[in-house]
């Protein structure tokens, strides 16, 4: 009992010691960028900062956005979301080494399983038009949030109008 206690206390008085205060993270300006993503070096200390070419922040960077909208129980694209996806096609073309996810999405209103379908349909239709503009197909998933996942919460249109929506989003 005693040998238990004196390594139960050795083991304490090690956790203990070695439990420091962190240090507070060093603070960084944001990096300037060239328009490509690469940093712009400001010194001659530069180490090569480069945002990741296949991030999710250099899709919508590249594309504006990564997000189409549609209309109440509708999964159709139109000109604007064309648009969009044109963009992000071009983007993926680009970076072949990226995959993405085509995440479908609908309003709260209407059943699960009602909404689990719509926000499949318009997932779809993204991907649909992705491999139109030259996207492989291996490189594209598609899933449906239905109403599980809303951008914007609460009760009314302007709250519905976000939630019904494809996201592409890239996937290692």
């Amino acid at each position: 009992m005693r040998t238990t206690l004196i390594i139960a206390a050795s083991v304490l008085a090690l956790g203990v010691a070695g439990c420091g205060k962190k240090p507070a993270p060093a603070t960084v300006a944001p990096a300037a960028t060239d328009g490509q993503g690469t940093v712009a070096s400001t010194n001659n200390d530069d180490v090569g900062l480069v945002e990741l070419p296949g991030s999710q922040a250099a899709l919508v960077a590249a594309a504006g956005t990564d997000t189409i909208l549609f209309n109440t129980d509708q999964s159709d694209l139109d000109d604007q979301d064309r648009a969009v996806l044109t963009a992000q096609a071009r983007w993926l073309v680009a970076n072949p080494n990226v995959r993405a996810s085509i995440e479908g999405h609908a309003d709260e209103r209407g059943t699960r399983e009602y909404n689990q379908a719509l926000g499949e349909r318009r997932a779809n239709a993204a991907k649909n038009f992705l491999l139109t503009q030259g996207v492989p197909d291996s490189r594209l998933l598609v899933i449906s949030w239905g109403k599980e996942r809303p951008a914007a919460t609460g009760t009314g249109e302007a709250a519905w109008a976000q939630n019904r929506r494809a996201v592409t989003v890239i996937v290692r």
